[in-house]
């Protein structure tokens, strides 16, 4: 079976790769070639930029795939041009959504596939659910051999997940919590959430290429452990050797000095994400999560640790961290002295 990534060497797709690859598909990377430590052995790598149709065009030329799988789709025209280059070229298209479209606040749980979509806070999010309608329609109209899959929080070595943190320089958290600097959590930090470790995510995804029940439906795949806000901390700073000096600030607090994190608070981590995984088991039988978030958490610290040029800081970060803090504790004395008043 030949399979087409594209990208397949970021955050998610660097824990699905080796899996594909070892279940015996013929896998080919279409990406720019900038992380090659993560293409697997086993694996061919076209470099490419999908942006650049032309290029695209003629480093694949004369190629067809079984199954095709776009990691690096996030708006509706990227996904446009997607289905008109590989109309008639694949099998199955997987188009990677995620668990952050599904109705915030929830009004039920666990979170099943049938949960109504909808984001108010999150562009990102509404931008998946477009792609989502779009796909929809297409496979009703065309039958374009679509599946839709929605990651949750899902993580792996390069990056340490949190509530409120630097997207671009994880080890940010690590360094603020060893320099016992204040951690701030969401909230009153015991919201449930379900972090998913990307080796876990890729048994489940694995099975659904070239799986012709898969044809039409959506599916997300997590992992069962479900932990609160304070307990993901603190696991985080039990891999780091220490105890987090948590802070717990409301999410409309924090978003008002930081508008960027209005989206991935209010609209995703600030409510609880409880999954139903029935459907992922009934299309791949046998899928099951195995990796704590305490052991996976661990992992993704020692390599950081074995990858110091890796371990970079995020000063803008910090300040901002410090002035929601200061913020948020003057606020908090202000009240008090007016109780007292």
């Amino acid at each position: 079976m030949k399979v087409l990534f594209i990208g397949g060497t970021g955050i998610i797709s660097s824990g699905v790769s080796p899996r594909v690859v070892e279940s015996g598909m013929e896998l080919y990377l279409l990406n720019r070639g900038q992380r090659a430590e993560f293409v697997p052995p086993g694996a061919r790598q076209i470099v490419a930029d999908i942006r650049n149709g032309r290029e695209v065009e003629e480093a694949l030329r004369g190629l067809t795939f079984d199954a095709v799988v776009d990691w690096l789709v996030f708006t509706p025209d990227q996904l446009e041009a997607d289905i008109e280059f590989f109309r008639g070229r694949t099998s199955q298209y997987v188009f990677i959504s995620s668990a952050s479209a599904y109705q915030k606040p929830p009004t039920h749980f666990p979170i099943s596939e049938s949960t109504p979509l909808a984001n108010p806070y999150f562009q990102y999010s509404r931008d998946k659910i477009a792609c989502e309608d779009r796909l929809v329609r297409e496979y009703r109209d065309t039958r374009f051999p679509m599946t839709i899959v929605r990651p949750s929080f899902t993580y792996g070595l390069t990056m340490i997940p949190a509530g409120y943190q630097s997207w671009t320089h994880p080890w940010t958290l690590v360094d603020r919590m060893r320099r016992k600097r204040k951690i701030i959590v969401h909230g009153d930090g015991t919201a449930l959430w379900t972090m998913t470790h990307n080796t876990d995510f890729a048994k489940g995804f694995a099975g659904l290429l070239g799986n012709p029940r898969a044809i039409g439906h959506t599916v997300h795949i997590t992992s069962e452990e479900v932990l609160t806000w304070d307990q993901i901390t603190r696991a985080i700073g039990a891999a780091a050797g220490v105890e987090p000096d948590i802070i717990h600030i409301p999410s409309d607090f924090i978003s008002a000095f930081d508008p960027d994190a209005r989206g991935p608070l209010l609209g995703d981590k600030a409510h609880c994400a409880v999954f139903d995984n029935s459907k992922i088991r009934s299309l791949v039988p046998g899928f099951m999560a195995t990796v704590p978030f305490a052991e996976g958490v661990r992992k993704s610290v020692e390599w950081y640790e074995k990858h110091p040029e890796r371990c970079t800081v995020e000063d803008a970060f910090n300040a901002h961290s410090e002035r929601i803090i200061g913020a948020y504790q003057t606020a908090l004395n202000l009240a008090a002295s007016t109780r007292r008043a």
